[in-house]
């Protein structure tokens, strides 16, 4: 009983992140290059605010990250000493293809990402490797409109063709989109959307989401053809959403609320649009342009298993008038009474991820892949320096429970659980570094100010026992 033999632990970090290094060796300029840190982020990267360069009135975390560029090699080693089976990362577009529609990539790009497999496997890692993690070239989004576009998809297969012949051997588990459905809550960041006055806001979205998803398809193809080998994977942030009281409309509203996340996982596993969307987007007159080869794309290049993000369930309530919805995520949600919350408002819900197991399970029935889940907190280091993150341990300690208990007593089928994140980096929600979610801490403020310094956690002794005994020690 337990995790089966073989189970893939680890941690999953992103490009824009943690690589900095934004001008290094002739990557272009992305769409998360220009999420700036501070009171107008929201506003860039919803799409809403308008910021295609870089100025002097905002700081921008992502152009060095936590410098991730010049330190992976010890990063890695980090990793593969806490036993790491897996390490969930990112590859920059515009690191390959600076602009996106080239058609010769950039060797140092290339160069650069099969160098971090190779120290991957140097310590018996598997890469597991996101194609697209938000990174949009600046570039597609200036001339094409970003994800609007369904040239994309063209200049996306062709990066699909370059990494999976280049790191043919090297990868063999790949996720064709990091959170597809933040499409419809960060569309700047999630797919490089600016919105125009007077556009049909929504409209463009399901447009953007379904290019992505016919782009899914085609990369799934051409992956399985270049690797028989190979595994792709959908990724969606999920959580599932309780009705706030049994009053049958809020339970109403719960469901409503999942299918709008659900909508791109049912497409990319059962091959085909669910009947609830089209019906509900015939109606809102929203309905993408949808070719008779999107749909032979679409249902003959379905996943191989379904990855999500997992950091807390929702709450629907039918009359929003009457609660008070939690502050501090992408997803609108009423507050939940029975619930703790975290320091940057998140509800903390071990019991919450088996129940999002097995609805997820119920529903599709193919592996699953927990590839990220931890908690954002502040960090003090005492007067040695050391950090004694006791409430990390804690809130992955009872996840796990959770997640154990999906496994060995309600026979979910589950391949690993990469944490967010291993190590500390700029937060996508919020930009800071404060924000730290890491079992190895980095010395470096919100400012960008620090030595870039690693230093274990208490955390990480612990994520190495629980490794160790493939999930029985969770101390």
């Amino acid at each position: 009983m337990g995790f089966p033999k073989g189970f893939l632990w680890g941690g999953a970090t992103a490009a824009n992140q943690c690589e900095g290094g934004f001008d290094i060796d002739e990557r272009g300029l992305a769409n998360v290059d220009l999420c700036p840190a501070g009171k107008d982020r929201n506003a860039v990267i919803t799409g809403e605010m308008k910021m295609f360069e870089f100025d002097d009135e905002h700081f921008y975390p992502a152009k060095r990250g936590i410098d991730f560029y010049y330190h992976y090699k010890e990063d890695i080693k980090l990793f593969a000493e806490m036993g790491f089976k897996v390490y969930r990362m990112s590859i920059a577009w515009s690191r390959i293809f600076p602009k996106g529609d080239e058609e010769i990539p950039n060797e140092k790009g290339l160069e650069f990402y099969e160098n971090i497999f190779k120290e991957c496997k140097k310590y018996n890692i598997e890469p597991l490797v996101t194609i697209t993690h938000f990174d949009c070239p600046m570039h597609l989004i200036k001339n094409y409109g970003g994800w609007r576009n369904r040239k994309l998809i063209d200049f996306y297969k062709n990066l699909c063709k370059v990494i999976f012949i280049r790191y043919k051997g090297l990868v063999k588990y790949w996720i064709t989109f990091n959170e597809i459905n933040m499409i419809l809550h960060a569309p700047f960041m999630g797919a490089g959307i600016y919105f125009e006055e007077g556009e049909n806001k929504e409209k463009i979205k399901y447009q953007a989401a379904h290019n992505e998803l016919v782009a899914s398809a085609e990369a799934t193809k051409i992956a399985h053809e270049i690797d028989p080998e190979n595994k792709v994977g959908c990724m969606f942030a999920a959580g599932s959403t309780y009705p706030y009281s049994c009053n049958p409309e809020d339970v109403w509203k719960a469901l409503q609320t999942d299918r709008e996340s659900y909508f791109f996982i049912d497409i990319q596993v059962f091959g085909k649009y669910p009947n609830y969307s089209l019906k509900e987007l015939e109606r809102k007159n929203l309905l993408p342009d949808i070719t008779s080869e999107d749909l032979k794309v679409l249902k003959e290049n379905t996943v191989d298993f379904v990855a999500f993000s997992y950091y807390n369930s929702r709450c629907a309530v039918a009359d929003s008038e009457k609660i008070k919805t939690a502050e501090g995520n992408f997803f609108v949600s009423a507050k939940n009474p029975y619930l703790a919350y975290s320091e940057w408002g998140w509800p903390i819900d071990p019991l919450g991820l088996r129940i999002t197991l097995n609805e997820i399970y119920d529903r599709y029935r193919i592996p699953m892949f927990i590839v990220e889940n931890g908690l954002g907190a502040v960090d003090t280091p005492d007067e040695n320096g050391f950090i004694k993150d006791d409430y990390r341990i804690d809130y992955l300690r009872e996840h796990i429970k959770a997640m154990k208990d999906a496994v060995e007593l309600d026979g979910v089928e589950l391949m690993g659980y990469t944490t967010w994140a291993p190590i500390d980096l700029v937060s996508a929600g919020s930009g800071q570094m404060k924000k730290r979610y890491g079992f190895i801490y980095v010395d470096l403020d919100d400012e960008g100010k620090g030595t870039f310094e690693r230093r274990k956690k208490k955390s990480f002794e612990w994520y190495r026992e629980v490794i160790a005994s493939n999930g029985e020690n969770l101390g």
